[in-house]
């Protein structure tokens, strides 16, 4: 081993070597050989949270006077606080997404960048924990049991919004359709039968207020997220941190995320549960159900096309077979239902990890934090991808919707107000032995006029509210 490319470092265990230019240090490196799970590196957005926990703590230790014998430490440690709060110091934080601990080794990696950060600013070589310590200056005051659910929190809330502001635009784009279609008189089914006359865009006004009900959830959930354990150190005690300390980080957490976080009241229950995280994954899993439910909708209403029932067109994205030419496959509805589906197995793995804690502490979070976090980005990548490649250039076929409504016996349904159930069954099963419209039927019966046939299935008698 070449000893300029590695420095010895030391811990409780023994000597480590690291390698020379890494920001991280033996800690990291232990935890790189225990932990070849995931093969994946725990999500930027979870580093950058961790840089704002950081960040508070060090304002508050300098605020308190900590290292008021060695102002310049004191700057430095803020300053490689602020960088990895920025994102600037993500690739450094290379610990495995999934972890033994409690995120330990990740709080480590964290605090191992940070001082290492702090000595390159200060001129100092990698590796002088004697000025810089990991341990003793970065988690001064600090335990992984409060820094990793705190980080977690306010990730999840960065995240959240996102997600939000794309479940707005998605529903927007379904007001749109809505307005676009307002005038397209359609067969509504139940139970894949036909069922009673609705217009198109009515379908679309659905959708939308699905989603807007999933947005306002998501809006909601960081009511939940807000409150931390944040100087509650081991076990929620506040062992090893001054009262000052634990009454000013989340002061200055609130300060440096902008988000209203607050303390929790009781820490130690902060510390021991982490039904907060089902409660959140559980709302996405209900965004995940509407997206599967719409895109259901949508693969089944573009069928076909010619075969099918046809009554949409999806955008054509790409080729849909390798033998089968002219094919186009509803591949967006197809990817966001995955989506779906995975957001619905990662609310039963959070359910399971947040049940599975002992005692005082989960040591499952890591888990948690996976599955919560991808569970956010892939809902927000999906909304975004079903309303740029799909909803934003959804098209009706007018001609085949129209074909079904004359071809349907669920237009006799509309018929009932005016001529009763039984006549207007009789005229249903008329038109299916004959083959004949129920238009036809109606007409050559003399039951009622072609105009008034026709204002009985226009748009605005659809989508009239009660039957008069």
């Amino acid at each position: 081993m070449d000893g300029a490319e590695y420095r010895l470092e030391n811990d409780q265990l023994g000597d480590v070597p690291v390698p020379g230019d890494a920001l991280y240090g033996a800690h990291t490196v232990r935890a790189l050989a225990n932990f070849p799970l995931a093969r994946r590196p725990v999500p930027a957005v979870l580093v950058r949270a961790f840089g704002a926990v950081k960040l508070a703590c060090a304002q508050t230790n300098r605020a308190l006077g900590q290292w008021s014998g060695d102002p310049g430490k004191a700057d430095a440690i803020v300053r490689a606080c602020s960088e990895m709060l920025e994102g600037l110091l993500s690739e450094h934080v290379v610990v495995d997404l999934l972890q033994g601990g409690a995120g330990t080794s990740m709080n480590m990696n964290v605090n191992e960048v940070l001082a290492n950060r702090a000595l390159d600013i200060l001129g100092e070589p990698r590796g002088h924990y004697a000025r810089v310590s990991p341990l003793d200056d970065i988690n001064r005051q600090q335990s992984t049991n409060d820094t990793y659910p705190t980080a977690l929190r306010v990730a999840a809330i960065w995240e959240l919004r996102d997600l939000e502001a794309r479940l707005v635009a998605l529903q927007e784009s379904f007001q749109a359709a809505e307005r676009r279609f307002a005038h397209i008189v359609k067969v509504g089914r139940t139970q894949y039968q036909d069922a009673v006359l609705t217009t198109l865009g009515r379908e679309m006004g659905a959708y939308a207020e699905a989603i807007n009900r999933d947005r306002w959830r998501v809006y909601k959930c960081e009511e939940r997220l807000r409150v931390v354990n944040l100087g509650g150190t081991a076990i929620g005690t506040g062992l090893g941190a001054s009262r000052e300390f634990i009454f000013r980080a989340t002061d200055a957490l609130r300060q440096v995320t902008g988000i209203g976080v607050a303390r929790a009241e009781n820490l130690v229950e902060a510390t021991q549960n982490a039904d907060v995280f089902v409660e959140v994954s559980g709302i996405l899993k209900a965004c995940a159900a509407s997206m599967l439910k719409i895109c259901t909708d949508l693969r089944l209403m573009s069928s076909g096309p010619e075969a099918g029932l046809g009554e949409l067109r999806l955008p054509p994205r790409q080729a849909g077979s390798s033998i089968m030419p002219g094919k186009v496959n509803p591949v967006i509805p197809e990817a966001v239902s995955q989506v779906a589906l995975l957001v619905m197995g990662y609310d039963g793995v959070t359910a399971m990890a947040c049940a599975s804690g002992s005692l005082e502490l989960n040591p499952f979070l890591p888990l948690v934090a996976f599955c919560l976090l991808e569970s956010i980005q892939l809902l927000t990548a999906a909304a975004d991808t079903l309303r740029t490649h799909c909803i934003d250039g959804l098209e009706a076929n007018e001609e085949r919707c129209h074909r079904h409504v004359e071809g349907s016996t669920a237009v006799a349904t509309a018929l009932v107000p005016v001529v009763g159930y039984s006549v207007a069954s009789d005229v249903a099963a008329d038109a299916r032995r004959t083959g004949r419209t129920v238009r036809q039927v109606v007409v050559d019966r003399g039951l009622l006029a072609p105009a008034e046939f026709d204002a009985l299935i226009s748009p605005e008698a659809v989508c009239r509210l009660g039957g008069s």
